[in-house]
Protein backbone atom coordinates (compact mmCIF):
# COMPACT_ATOMS: atom_id res chain seq x y z
CA UNK A 1 0.00 0.00 0.00
CA UNK A 2 1.22 3.73 -1.22
CA UNK A 3 1.88 6.22 1.28
CA UNK A 4 -0.93 8.33 -0.07
CA UNK A 5 -3.40 5.17 -0.34
CA UNK A 6 -2.18 5.06 3.97
CA UNK A 7 -3.77 8.45 4.31
CA UNK A 8 -6.66 8.40 2.70
CA UNK A 9 -7.12 4.46 4.05
CA UNK A 10 -6.69 6.31 7.61
CA UNK A 11 -8.83 9.63 6.99
CA UNK A 12 -11.85 7.61 5.78
CA UNK A 13 -11.71 5.08 8.68
CA UNK A 14 -11.53 7.93 10.62
CA UNK A 15 -14.93 9.38 8.94
CA UNK A 16 -16.42 6.20 9.58
CA UNK A 17 -15.45 5.91 13.16
CA UNK A 18 -17.37 9.50 13.47
CA UNK A 19 -20.54 8.47 11.55
CA UNK A 20 -20.90 5.87 13.62
CA UNK A 21 -20.82 7.69 16.49
CA UNK A 22 -23.39 10.15 14.89
CA UNK A 23 -25.66 6.74 14.42
CA UNK A 24 -25.80 6.07 17.60
CA UNK A 25 -25.81 9.35 19.55
CA UNK A 26 -28.97 9.83 17.36
CA UNK A 27 -30.55 6.87 19.29
CA UNK A 28 -30.36 8.41 22.58
CA UNK A 29 -33.27 9.73 23.85
CA UNK A 30 -33.30 13.66 24.69
CA UNK A 31 -36.56 15.23 26.03
CA UNK A 32 -37.98 15.33 22.08
CA UNK A 33 -39.68 13.11 19.73
CA UNK A 34 -37.26 11.79 16.99
CA UNK A 35 -37.36 9.30 14.35
CA UNK A 36 -34.17 8.20 15.14
CA UNK A 37 -35.17 7.08 19.01
CA UNK A 38 -36.55 3.83 16.98
CA UNK A 39 -33.57 3.37 14.30
CA UNK A 40 -31.98 0.29 16.58
CA UNK A 41 -35.01 -1.59 16.80
CA UNK A 42 -35.36 -4.69 14.59
CA UNK A 43 -38.75 -6.49 13.92
CA UNK A 44 -39.27 -10.12 13.92
CA UNK A 45 -41.30 -10.63 10.72
CA UNK A 46 -41.47 -12.60 7.40
CA UNK A 47 -39.58 -15.28 9.20
CA UNK A 48 -36.25 -12.49 9.82
CA UNK A 49 -35.02 -9.82 11.80
CA UNK A 50 -35.35 -6.59 10.02
CA UNK A 51 -35.08 -2.59 10.72
CA UNK A 52 -38.14 -0.74 11.92
CA UNK A 53 -37.50 1.91 9.46
CA UNK A 54 -37.93 -1.08 6.43
CA UNK A 55 -41.68 -1.90 7.48
CA UNK A 56 -43.09 0.91 8.57
CA UNK A 57 -42.78 4.86 8.08
CA UNK A 58 -41.79 6.62 11.41
CA UNK A 59 -42.96 10.31 12.19
CA UNK A 60 -42.83 12.83 14.91
CA UNK A 61 -46.00 15.27 14.03
CA UNK A 62 -45.94 16.67 17.89
CA UNK A 63 -42.17 16.92 20.19
CA UNK A 64 -43.73 14.46 22.71
CA UNK A 65 -44.83 11.45 20.66
CA UNK A 66 -43.55 9.32 17.84
CA UNK A 67 -46.21 7.44 15.28
CA UNK A 68 -45.15 4.34 13.37
CA UNK A 69 -47.16 3.67 10.15
CA UNK A 70 -46.33 0.15 9.20
CA UNK A 71 -46.87 -0.16 5.22
CA UNK A 72 -48.07 -3.81 5.88
CA UNK A 73 -51.33 -3.49 8.84
CA UNK A 74 -50.33 -7.65 9.83
CA UNK A 75 -47.51 -6.40 10.81
CA UNK A 76 -48.73 -4.56 13.34
CA UNK A 77 -48.69 -6.80 16.69
CA UNK A 78 -44.98 -7.54 15.43
CA UNK A 79 -43.67 -3.90 15.77
CA UNK A 80 -45.52 -3.48 18.84
CA UNK A 81 -43.96 -6.77 20.67
CA UNK A 82 -40.38 -5.38 19.72
CA UNK A 83 -40.62 -1.89 20.88
CA UNK A 84 -41.94 -3.26 24.31
CA UNK A 85 -38.86 -5.40 24.06
CA UNK A 86 -36.38 -3.04 22.95
CA UNK A 87 -34.63 -1.17 25.79
CA UNK A 88 -36.06 2.19 25.00
CA UNK A 89 -38.85 2.33 27.76
CA UNK A 90 -41.56 3.59 25.86
CA UNK A 91 -44.91 2.14 25.73
CA UNK A 92 -47.07 1.65 22.78
CA UNK A 93 -50.59 2.02 21.92
CA UNK A 94 -51.75 0.43 19.08
CA UNK A 95 -55.71 1.51 17.31
CA UNK A 96 -54.97 -1.32 14.41
CA UNK A 97 -53.49 0.93 12.09
CA UNK A 98 -50.79 2.83 13.46
CA UNK A 99 -48.74 3.03 16.64
CA UNK A 100 -48.62 5.91 18.77
CA UNK A 101 -45.52 6.36 21.28
CA UNK A 102 -45.82 8.97 23.55
CA UNK A 103 -42.38 9.80 24.73
CA UNK A 104 -42.68 11.01 28.76
CA UNK A 105 -40.29 13.85 29.98
CA UNK A 106 -36.75 12.60 31.25
CA UNK A 107 -36.11 12.87 35.19
CA UNK A 108 -32.88 14.23 36.00
CA UNK A 109 -32.20 10.71 36.94
CA UNK A 110 -32.49 9.12 33.42
CA UNK A 111 -30.73 11.83 31.91
CA UNK A 112 -27.65 11.93 34.06
CA UNK A 113 -27.65 8.10 32.77
CA UNK A 114 -28.07 9.35 29.01
CA UNK A 115 -25.08 11.78 29.56
CA UNK A 116 -23.17 8.85 31.10
CA UNK A 117 -24.16 6.81 28.00
CA UNK A 118 -22.86 9.69 25.74
CA UNK A 119 -19.60 9.83 26.88
CA UNK A 120 -18.92 5.68 26.38
CA UNK A 121 -20.25 6.09 22.88
CA UNK A 122 -17.55 9.19 22.64
CA UNK A 123 -14.66 6.90 24.53
CA UNK A 124 -15.50 3.71 21.76
CA UNK A 125 -15.27 6.61 18.91
CA UNK A 126 -11.97 7.86 20.57
CA UNK A 127 -10.51 4.12 20.86
CA UNK A 128 -11.58 3.77 17.64
CA UNK A 129 -9.69 6.71 15.71
CA UNK A 130 -6.39 5.96 17.61
CA UNK A 131 -6.95 2.02 17.03
CA UNK A 132 -6.82 3.50 13.37
CA UNK A 133 -4.12 5.83 14.20
CA UNK A 134 -1.76 3.06 15.27
CA UNK A 135 -2.58 1.08 12.06
CA UNK A 136 -1.27 4.06 10.05
CA UNK A 137 2.03 4.25 11.66
CA UNK A 138 2.44 0.75 11.49
CA UNK A 139 2.12 1.03 7.50
CA UNK A 140 4.45 4.06 8.10
CA UNK A 141 7.24 2.27 9.84
CA UNK A 142 6.61 -0.55 7.53
CA UNK A 143 6.92 1.63 4.39
CA UNK A 144 10.12 3.13 5.83
CA UNK A 145 11.72 -0.41 6.65
CA UNK A 146 10.84 -1.37 3.03
CA UNK A 147 12.82 1.95 1.88
CA UNK A 148 9.98 3.26 0.18
CA UNK A 149 10.26 6.43 2.21
CA UNK A 150 13.25 7.85 4.06
CA UNK A 151 13.30 8.58 8.12
CA UNK A 152 12.39 12.88 7.58
CA UNK A 153 9.15 11.56 5.37
CA UNK A 154 8.36 9.00 8.07
CA UNK A 155 8.27 11.48 11.05
CA UNK A 156 6.37 13.97 8.64
CA UNK A 157 3.45 11.41 7.77
CA UNK A 158 3.26 10.24 11.63
CA UNK A 159 2.85 14.19 12.36
CA UNK A 160 0.24 14.33 9.54
CA UNK A 161 -1.82 11.06 11.41
CA UNK A 162 -1.27 12.95 14.69
CA UNK A 163 -3.52 16.15 12.98
CA UNK A 164 -5.86 14.07 11.34
CA UNK A 165 -6.60 12.15 15.28
CA UNK A 166 -6.45 15.53 16.90
CA UNK A 167 -9.02 16.62 14.42
CA UNK A 168 -11.73 13.81 14.64
CA UNK A 169 -10.69 13.75 18.66
CA UNK A 170 -12.27 17.12 18.04
CA UNK A 171 -15.72 16.26 15.96
CA UNK A 172 -16.16 13.34 19.03
CA UNK A 173 -15.95 15.97 21.88
CA UNK A 174 -17.89 18.41 19.94
CA UNK A 175 -20.86 16.09 18.90
CA UNK A 176 -20.78 14.42 22.41
CA UNK A 177 -20.97 18.07 24.24
CA UNK A 178 -23.95 18.91 21.56
CA UNK A 179 -25.64 16.10 22.44
CA UNK A 180 -25.47 16.39 26.04
CA UNK A 181 -26.62 20.03 26.24
CA UNK A 182 -30.05 18.50 24.39
CA UNK A 183 -30.21 16.19 27.01
CA UNK A 184 -29.43 17.87 29.42
CA UNK A 185 -32.47 20.60 28.25
CA UNK A 186 -29.71 23.40 27.89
Amino acid sequence: MSVDEVMMDTEERMEKAISVLKQALSGIRTGRATPGLVDSVRVEVYGSQMPLKQIASVAAPEPQQLVIRPFDASTIKEIEKAIVASDLGLNPQNDGKIIRLNIPPLSTEVRKKMVARIKELAEEAKVSIRNIRRDANKAIDAAQKAKEITEDDRDALKDEVQELTKKFEAMVNELAEAREAEVLGE
